[in-house]
């Protein structure tokens, strides 16, 4: 998919997109950059991957460079936080991407440690790099932001619980971004075709990506769902401070 993101629009402007060293976090970090942000790449494990992507957006002209660091690792986010505020000296746009809670060997409370305690402590970590004008994105999925409502597969239901106590957790902080003049917008789409998500959904029930394909009409892919994330960094913010991404009419109907 092209980059939705005019040349140049980003110019000057610095980006920090978490969990990106691959799939969506990894297309949004790369439509800045050919916009022209500086950027930077996070990851928790997949450091082959981030430095490869750094190499491909340095190749083609970009400022890019990758920290590792685990968000529920209070250090790690620390070590993070301080890089940037050397290499960069703060930030425009902050993606927040990296999620899990599916992930085999992990501790019964991992997803909401990551996907609701992480976010707002990696958000508060992060807050003295941002300053008026700067915009938060906070990525989910229609079944973690509809859970209250509408039922999902028992398999995605630790996550999907996680990632909406995530999101009502950073929703509580926005008067207080408001006064900063912080932006702050939720990203929220059906399953994403091509994510470490889908795959691990379809491996614990096959044919559940199928079905929900079916249920929806379609699927968006990872591409296409990064292009709707980069443009909730730019694009103004809802009222209701949420980017809804492909059809919501069988969630909303509930």
């Amino acid at each position: 998919m092209s980059n939705p993101l005019a040349p140049g629009s980003l110019s000057g402007l610095r980006a920090l997109v978490t969990g990106s060293s691959r799939g969506i976090g990894a297309d949004t970090v790369t439509y800045f950059a050919e916009a022209g942000a500086r950027v930077v790449i996070n990851y928790r494990n997949k450091e082959a991957r981030a430095l490869k992507l750094v190499g491909q957006l340095e190749a083609a002209g970009a400022e890019a460079f990758a920290v590792g660091a685990d968000l529920t690792d209070p250090g790690d986010v620390e070590r993070l936080a301080a890089e940037i505020q050397e290499r960069l000296g703060g930030l425009d746009i902050l993606v927040l991407n990296a999620s899990g809670g599916m992930e085999s060997g992990m501790s019964e409370d991992y997803a909401m440690r990551l996907n609701r305690d992480a976010q707002v402590e990696f958000l508060s970590a992060m807050l003295p790099l941002l300053h008026s004008g700067s915009r938060i994105v906070f990525v989910t999925s229609h079944q973690a932001h509809f859970i209250k409502t509408v039922e999902t597969m028992p398999e995605y239901l630790p996550v999907a619980l996680s990632k909406r106590a995530g999101e009502d957790a950073l929703r509580d902080l926005i008067p207080m971004l408001d006064d900063q003049g912080i932006g702050f917008v939720v990203v929220s789409g059906d399953m994403i075709e091509g994510t470490i998500t889908a795959t691990l959904l379809q491996r614990a029930n096959p044919g559940a990506i199928e079905a929900r394909k079916e249920a929806a009409g379609r699927l968006y892919n990872v591409s296409e769902f990064a292009a709707e994330v980069a443009l909730a960094a730019v694009e103004p913010i809802p009222d209701d401070h949420t980017r809804y991404v492909g059809d919501v009419s069988d969630f909303l109907q509930a």
